[in-house]
């Protein structure tokens, strides 16, 4: 591992043959590289709150661990690539148990706490606590593959940004984050994930009222062939906008249940959603899934606008353009008003209402030839 003050990016440029961009340099701050064969944890572990850890072109067989506030974890792009390490199950589950109990009496990542990690199955996380939410770290400019459950996990941030990272064939998520607020995903390409390409929860583990999170902003990323393009589960103040979704067996899921407060205050703009037709069996929670486009479960006060939505086509009972649709658990969905949007060639049709007890939703000005029940077009 080398390196260098940002005021001398210079000789790093010079070890790489590239340029790195034109931020300019700051005081104190340092680049750790990292070359394939080297630990990226160990240089993550010896950074400072606003160092940068870039990672060479090459292969890295590791997962890593981060909750160093203000940290950028960086690759050179998509052929800077993050795969699982070979760890035996003994060796995973004490890797686990000592990841956890740094964690707990230090709050900083480490070798152990990477282990928890891979023990969990993901690539990257980026880990805080309720009391001390990990602030302004960035993960950029690498791909993540083929780990058990997520590619980029985080937990407990505030402002994670996640940005021209790939994420394909990971066994649950590819970018994941939960209990989290003022996160940007930007970018990114996420791709045959066994779930969901992008998965934004409050929790995943406990039954509780929906989030805010100030704000999160997930656009621009292209997500295909995952169970699921975009879920966002028990959340509100959160804006999805101008995403590219295509084969995958659902595109976006606006997902709510008897929790107070309730999920909502989500805005889906213009994005781009066509031909969402992978099938996907049930499971426990959902019915199978096939052609659909943006589906509204047990939301509220939510605004779906300006999306083209084409040629989505299924016959699961949430299939079609935007869904309207009953929650897992009864509840409804209201108050949300769906404008603008261009529809056509979705099956069984451009707009679904399976929510008849819903209160208070609109729809206004879209262009759509069909709809269930007929009139809404």
């Amino acid at each position: 591992m080398k390196k260098c003050h940002i005021a001398y990016l210079a000789c790093t440029a010079a070890l790489l043959g590239t340029g790195l961009g034109a931020a300019p340099p700051v005081a104190g701050r340092t680049v750790h590289l990292v070359l394939p064969g080297e630990s990226i944890q160990k240089a993550v572990d010896a950074a400072e709150p606003g160092d940068t850890v870039l990672l060479t072109f090459g292969v890295y067989h590791e997962s890593v661990t981060l909750s160093t506030p203000g940290l950028t974890l960086r690759g050179m792009g998509r052929h800077t690539v993050l795969e699982p390490a070979a760890v035996t199950g003994k060796a995973a589950g004490a890797a686990k148990a000592a990841g956890a109990a740094k964690a707990a009496s230090t709050g900083k990542a480490s070798g152990a706490a990477a282990g928890a990690c891979a023990a969990d199955g993901n690539g990257i996380c980026v880990v805080g606590t309720k009391d001390h939410r990990v602030k302004d770290v960035t993960v950029a400019a690498l791909t993540v593959s083929g780990f058990t459950r997520t590619g980029v996990h985080a937990t407990a941030t505030d402002h994670l940004t996640v940005r021209n990272v790939t994420a394909v064939k990971n066994g649950v998520w590819g970018i994941a984050q939960e209990g989290s607020v003022r996160g940007v995903f930007r970018g990114n390409t996420a791709r045959d994930n066994g779930d969901a390409g992008l998965f934004l929860a409050n929790s995943v583990k406990e039954e509780q009222g929906a989030t805010d999170t100030d704000g999160t902003v997930v656009e621009r990323n292209r997500l295909e062939g995952n169970r699921i393009g975009v879920t966002v589960r028990r959340l509100r103040n959160l804006t999805v906008a101008h995403n590219d979704l295509t084969g995958n067996c659902a595109a976006v899921f606006v997902v709510g249940d008897e929790n107070k407060p309730k999920a909502g205050l989500v805005t889906v703009r213009e994005n781009r959603i066509v031909r969402n037709n992978k099938s996907c069996p049930k499971t426990a929670r959902l019915d199978a899934l096939q052609g659909s486009g943006i589906v509204l479960t047990g939301a509220e006060d939510s605004l779906i606008t300006r999306n083209l939505i084409e040629d989505n086509v299924g016959t699961s009972p949430l299939s079609g353009g935007i869904v309207l649709f009953k929650s897992f658990v009864g509840t409804t969905s209201d108050r949300n008003r769906i404008s603008d949007n261009a529809l056509r060639g979705n099956s069984p049709a451009d707009l679904v209402v399976t929510d008849i007890a819903g209160k208070g939703n609109t729809f206004e000005g879209n262009a759509c030839r069909t709809s269930r029940p007929a009139g809404l077009c």
